[in-house]
């Protein structure tokens, strides 16, 4: 835990552009879950695919897991609040996603895994990110890290806690960098009224899914808990300032520079070109992923 003074440094901050409003579905086994990030959204929050919010108490919505399935030209990032969940793939990696931890998996040119719950009561909440690859990246070899809560850095400012799982925040790296897409992922908790602020590249797409309280923008839009507010691209905008509605707020806060290529998916599958596509269903079922 690294404690720094907050000192106001955002001189543009950006706006809410829209508010999204998930959508309950199912995926996996019939695991229920939020998909936040909906495929209609791809490319204006490019280059992240899908974000699925999933919380409840009934372990008849979770217990079924996520059976083996593929995977191919894209990154995968599970960040548990609770619960526990075991990943096993086909390139011979396995381990235990417990309470805030995070799972980063490259898939790459193809990799099938598993993802199954290791509890039968109790509550599981997190979500799930799909973070796309450039083109030259896509059949790199698959490349998997799980990082346990203590090892995700935190920094402590005046009402503010944050976890910096990607980028950085505040002169404190996170878990994991990219080069290419430069991802930012902060889970950030807010006593009510308390404000963060977060310098963002102005060319970068970015988004905040606030999952617990509400929080309150500078024009006075209000996010409630369950909704996901865009971030509006402002020319010359330096960062994002957030402020605590008066019951606080827990966010997850997600940027990152757009690849601005084509986008060719297929369930699992995440490639340039419809080509690409054909090829991927035809590798896997050959059996030629990982």
């Amino acid at each position: 835990m690294t404690a720094a003074t907050l000192v106001p440094t955002i001189e543009t901050p950006r706006q809410v552009e829209r508010l999204v409003q998930g959508t309950a579905t199912s995926d996996g086994a019939g695991v229920k879950l939020t998909r936040v990030l909906t495929h209609d959204l791809q490319r204006r929050l490019d280059p992240f695919l899908m974000l699925d919010a999933f919380g409840t108490d009934n372990a008849d919505d979770y217990i079924a897991g996520f059976p083996d399935h593929p995977h191919r030209g894209f990154e995968t990032v599970t960040y548990m609040l609770d619960g526990r969940m075991r990943h096993r793939d086909s390139a011979g990696n396995e381990g235990l996603l417990g309470p805030g931890g995070v799972q980063w998996m490259t898939a790459g040119r193809g990799v099938i895994h598993s993802e199954l719950p290791e509890q039968q009561e109790g509550r599981m909440e997190g979500f799930q990110l799909w973070l796309n690859l450039p083109g030259r990246d896509k059949m790199r070899d698959p490349w998997y890290r799980d990082i346990p809560s203590a090892e995700i850095p935190e920094l402590t400012l005046p009402g503010a806690t944050v976890r910096v799982i990607a980028g950085e925040s505040h002169g404190v790296s996170g878990a994991v960098r990219r080069e290419v897409t430069q991802p930012t992922y902060l889970d950030i908790r807010l006593e009510p009224g308390a404000s963060f602020e977060q310098a963002l590249p102005a060319s970068h797409n970015a988004f905040v899914y606030v999952y617990r309280g509400a929080l309150r923008f500078d024009t006075g839009c209000r996010v409630p808990t369950g909704r996901m507010a865009i971030l509006a691209n402002t020319p010359g905008s330096d960062g994002v300032r957030l402020q605590a509605a008066e019951e606080g707020a827990r966010v997850v806060l997600i940027a990152g520079q757009p690849l601005g290529e084509p986008i060719a998916q297929y369930g699992p599958f995440v490639m340039n070109t419809e080509g690409e596509l054909l090829q991927a269903v035809r590798d896997f079922q050959a059996g030629k992923f990982a």
